[in-house]
């Protein structure tokens, strides 16, 4: 007989013996058993085993923490701790950092209580709720670890062609069409021009910060990698400390770039099923730029140490993962070290937890707590709080993941160079915004079409590779998220975290006007409906460029590159809605003239027509009549000349080839 049974028959037991001397209640019993059940944050539906998160009141929880031994600490929770055969009970939280706040969040109440594996996980929960004690119960639930295959990408093929259009001289920039799509059909034969994040023009204006600290919550980020290692977070004081101490008395020892949480120690890239997700997710939102090799990272900088900088907050390690105590102690780390953007690339299963009210109980889970202590910690002076970004998921769901489908993160879905949703993201409800993910499909083009970026050398010995996954769209969003940030201290701008969220999500190109007809499924050869994903891919695809827009305050007139279009002042001014507003003036200067090398300018009824022949950006100056058709002065009554500076964006309108830069195909994007 096994100690599973064993313990589920003493259990028995223990309930027979009760009710032969007592006379059992049944509506006591049944209030009894109402009370337990409310405590149960979630489910143990894909828990990790030997493993428990208590929630306590202000009595026990001092007595556990200033026990000699949390086993035998002389609180009512002692007997079953014992009954169970608990090894231990520690608290989640580090009181260590900022312990004040934290005890003053209720967060100090929060224990994790490990026990054998062989004891019955929900008896041994149920027993713990069965304490008056204990207000919360909750099941560590594993994390769905991401399905990362790496294709390596070899730098010979990747060299840039047209080094005079680049920014900075990273070779393999060339094939991340993820930045700038030009619709080439080597890398997808439907790609779409200017289906990207357009992130170029907002390397004009910024390139990150290195006193911007992004922590990456997923496998650990090999921070020896020649294309990261001058961008990641270093805590110097264990850096500059004696190893296997912990220097800084921050509760850590050796977290010189960052914890593993899953393992308890350093952080590690090298064990087995490590897939270098991590690493890659880095790569993308802050790869050193203008460094002459490798990759571009979004917010990666100039080349001059002005990139954001990579805290790796570790809870994937090989086999191994973090469980929900573990991963609530990482945003935590993050927070106290100095982070104030979370990215996350991980969550549960689609559907896993049904709604917000299943993700908290009612109340609150112990990763709720964590997020909630990290977007209210400021570690940036133009910033209040700290924002979470998370992946959507990849199990093709009209629904996002949780943690990332909560009202109060940025779940992101993913479109491939084809500017259309992938067969695999999720959709709908829980969704705020879409980036360039890739997609992955089995012929000659197939790993182009997916995202470049860093992996370590023992996943791909040229140490990049391309992967695919809204795990590759949301660091996008991050690495955009730290160039607004950056913009912003640049310009001495001070954004609370509401105005960042909203910034980010309404910062977006319309994706809807594609999502006719059906597109193949590149992974089974089937079809989606496009139509299923109109209106549901959250906001839109994000702009970096009208992201930086929209923390300056401008708005943005979008332009398709070689057609003759007629600006129209009045839908940017208000709601958009009054035609009487008469535009008399352009201040169009010279430099935004020859970037977007716009052509036959002229008025027509108060009206501005230009052809841009280029793709690009700038800032102009519009000026009108606001209260009539004429302005007034001298002999004339009439309106008042205002003006407004706006941003002009032109995009490609259609594909075009790679060499000659001709059109190809109808069908670009704007």
């Amino acid at each position: 007989m096994n100690k599973t049974k064993l313990f589920l028959l003493a259990l028995a037991g223990l309930f027979a013996v009760s009710c032969a001397t007592n006379p059992v209640d049944e509506t006591a019993v049944v209030d009894a058993n109402a009370m337990t059940a409310k405590k149960f944050v979630n489910t143990s539906n894909e828990a990790n085993e030997g493993e428990l998160i208590i929630y306590v009141d202000e009595t026990v929880a001092e007595m556990l923490t200033g026990a000699e031994c949390a086993t035998r600490s002389g609180s009512p929770i002692d007997a079953v701790v014992a009954e169970i055969g608990a090894t231990s009970i520690k608290p989640v939280f580090n009181l260590n950092v900022n312990g004040d706040v934290k005890r003053a969040r209720g967060m100090h109440r929060w224990f994790t209580v490990t026990f054998p594996e062989t004891v019955a996980l929900e008896a041994a929960a149920e027993r713990l709720a069965a304490v008056k004690e204990v207000s919360r119960i909750q099941f560590a639930t594993a994390i769905v670890r991401p399905e990362a295959t790496a294709v390596e990408a070899d730098p010979s093929q990747c060299a840039q062609t047209r080094s005079d259009e680049m920014p900075f001289d990273d070779p393999m920039l060339y094939k991340q069409w993820h930045y700038r799509n030009l619709g080439l059909q080597e890398i997808h034969p439907q790609a779409k021009a200017g289906a990207d994040v357009n992130v170029f023009p907002a390397w004009e204006i910024t390139k990150g910060r290195n006193d911007i600290i992004v922590a990456v919550v997923d496998e650990g980020v090999c921070y020896e990698h020649e294309d990261l290692v001058d961008n990641m977070w270093v805590n110097e004081s264990e850096a500059n400390g004696v190893e296997g101490v912990d220097d800084d008395n921050n509760g850590y020892v050796d977290d010189v770039h960052g914890y593993n949480f899953a393992h308890n120690g350093r952080v590690s890239w090298t064990r087995s099923k490590d897939s270098g997700h991590g690493t890659h997710v880095a790569g993308t939102v802050a790869a050193v730029n203008n460094n002459g090799i490798g990759v571009s990272g979004v917010a990666g900088g100039s080349g001059n140490g002005d990139g954001v900088r990579i805290m790796s907050c570790q809870i994937l390690s090989g086999e191994k993962d973090a469980g929900s105590g573990g991963t609530a102690k990482a945003i935590e780390y993050a927070a106290d070290m100095g982070a104030c953007i979370l990215q996350n690339s991980w969550g549960f299963g689609a559907g896993q937890l049904a709604n917000d009210s299943a993700f908290a109980n009612g109340s609150t889970s112990v990763e709720l707590d964590a997020f909630h202590y990290f977007m209210a910690t400021k570690n940036n002076p133009n910033l209040e709080g700290g924002i979470v970004i998370f992946a959507a998921g990849n199990d093709g769901k009209a629904v996002a993941g949780y943690p990332g489908a909560y009202n109060e993160i940025i779940a992101v879905t993913a479109i491939g160079p084809d500017g259309l949703p992938t067969y695999y993201t999720n959709y709908d409800r829980g969704c705020n915004v879409a980036a360039t993910g890739g997609e992955y499909a089995p012929i000659t083009w197939a790993e182009q079409s997916c995202v470049l970026s860093t992996v370590p050398t023992n996943i791909a010995k040229s140490g990049y590779a391309y992967m695919q996954g809204t795990s590759m769209a949301c660091p996008h969003v991050s690495g955009i998220a730290a160039l607004a940030l950056s913009y912003a201290m640049d310009n001495n701008i001070v954004l609370t975290l509401p105005e960042l969220k909203d910034i980010i999500v309404s910062s977006v190109n319309n994706i809807n006007p594609y999502l006719t007809g059906f597109k193949t499924k590149v992974d089974t050869g089937g079809t989606l409906n496009l139509s299923s994903y109109n209106n549901k891919m959250g906001t839109g695809l994000i702009d970096a460029y009208k992201v930086l827009m929209a923390v300056r305050g401008t708005k943005c007139i979008p332009l398709p590159v070689g057609e003759e279009v007629i600006i129209n002042i009045s839908s940017y001014i208000g709601d958009g809605t009054n035609d009487k507003i008469k535009m008399v003036e352009s201040e169009i200067p010279q430099e935004v003239i020859d970037a977007l090398g716009i052509e036959n300018i002229k008025w027509m009824g108060g009206k501005l027509m230009l052809t841009c022949t280029k793709p690009g950006s700038g800032i102009v100056t519009l000026k009108y009549i606001a209260g009539g058709n004429t302005k007034g002065g001298g002999q004339i009554t009439g309106g008042m000349q205002a003006e407004q500076e706006f941003a002009f964006v032109a995009r490609y309108g259609v594909a075009y080839d790679e060499g000659t830069l001709e059109p190809i195909n109808p069908g670009g994007w704007l």
